[in-house]
Parts: structure tokens; C-alpha cells; sequence
């Protein structure tokens, strides 16, 4: 993982999205299912927040929180032309598809903690598969220590009244109390962390 400063910069983000169908290829070839953001709140990320692969927390419609790992960008392997945002949920160390069906149109909520390793192409598709192993016991190693694991409780994901709620969807459904901007809680301290400092 890359603990450098540069890497942390816009770090924790919050964001929340409704999952739309991606590129349909992460059970096909890879085995490894993804959920994908919109457009809308890849167009929200931070503008100074690396592409590469990252590790959090997230949630599905208010449910458990799982691990997860994100790929964030253009996915060199498969050279996209649109930037995205897709999501792997895990609950150990071995690739598991923790839904049994596809979700789209579920709300999905993701707190981004740390940086893994930037984005790179790969010679094959087993090396690519090998390197998504790699970053998710890579995510659950960091994800076990405090600074991080504490997260998994934030009320970001606890509060069943939607009162955190992105900026990328403030907008698109009018009304909507907004506590978050720019993807950080305003003043919110919780669990002893003033996010607005790691900005």
C-alpha cells in the first residue's frame, strides 16, 4: 500500500450511488463481480484523488457492511474510454460474490480509507486476475487495523434516515438534507476523526 501523503489526499471519501449495469465482464471473465457508480458520482470524485485501486467499506441498501476494494479510472487492460468507479465487495481474504443476484438500481454506499497501487496493464488476464487477489488480501490486512476498521461503524452507513447523503445525489432528487460535501462529513468528528483535517 502506498502511505504516502499524496496518496491520502481527499482521503476518507464517502460516496453514495444508485449501482448501474457496468461493463458486464467482472463474473464473466474475471470471476469476480462488481457493482459500478453512475456517471454522476464518478464525476464527483475528488479532482486531486489518484486513479488506482483503493480499499474501504460499503453497504447496500443499508445492510451489513462489507470490505471492498475499488478500482477508480480507465482500466488499462481493457483500455476504456470512460472513467469509472468498480466496486468489489468481499467478507474474506477469497474471492466470493457476497450477493447471489445481480443488484442494479440498490443504493450502495462506499467510505474510500486507502490506496493500494496505482492502475497498470497486464500482459494476460491471469496476471490481472492474480493482481485483484493481491489487492483484496492486501484491503483486508489494512482493513483489520483500528484507523481503519473503525469505519465500518461510521453513521454514514448506520443512519436509516438517509441523512448523509452525497452531493452527487443532491441534486438528481431535490430536497435531500446534504451533510456531505465534496464526498466529506461537515465537522463530523465521529469516532474521534475530524475528516475535514485529512483534506
Amino acid at each position: 500500500v502506498c502511505d504516502m501523503a499524496a496518496f491520502r489526499k481527499g482521503l476518507p471519501h464517502f460516496a453514495v450511488g444508485e449501482v448501474v449495469k457496468g461493463f458486464g465482464r467482472g463474473s464473466k471473465e474475471l470471476g469476480i463481480p462488481t457493482a459500478n457508480f453512475p456517471e454522476n458520482v464518478v464525476d464527483n470524485l475528488p479532482k486531486d484523488l489518484d486513479t488506482g485501486i483503493y480499499f474501504g467499506w460499503a453497504n447496500v441498501d443499508n445492510g451489513p457492511r462489507y470490505k471492498m476494494v475499488m478500482s477508480i479510472g480507465w482500466n488499462p487492460y481493457y483500455k476504456n474510454e470512460k472513467k469509472s468507479m468498480e466496486i468489489h465487495l468481499f467478507q474474506e481474504t477469497h474471492i466470493m460474490n457476497v450477493f447471489e443476484n445481480d443488484f442494479y438500481g440498490s443504493q450502495l454506499r462506499v467510505v474510500l480509507l486507502g490506496y493500494v497501487r496505482p492502475e497498470c496493464s497486464f500482459k494476460s488476464l491471469d496476471d490481472l486476475i492474480t493482481a485483484i487477489k493481491n489487492d483484496i488480501a492486501e484491503a483486508d490486512r489494512q482493513l483489520a487495523l483500528p484507523e481503519y476498521e473503525e469505519f465500518r461503524d461510521h453513521t454514514f452507513f448506520v443512519d436509516s434516515n438517509n441523512k448523509y447523503v452525497a452531493q452527487n445525489n443532491a441534486s438528481s432528487k431535490g430536497g435531500i438534507t446534504n451533510d456531505i460535501t465534496n464526498g466529506h462529513h461537515n465537522g463530523d468528528t465521529t469516532n474521534g476523526i475530524d475528516e475535514n483535517k485529512t483534506t
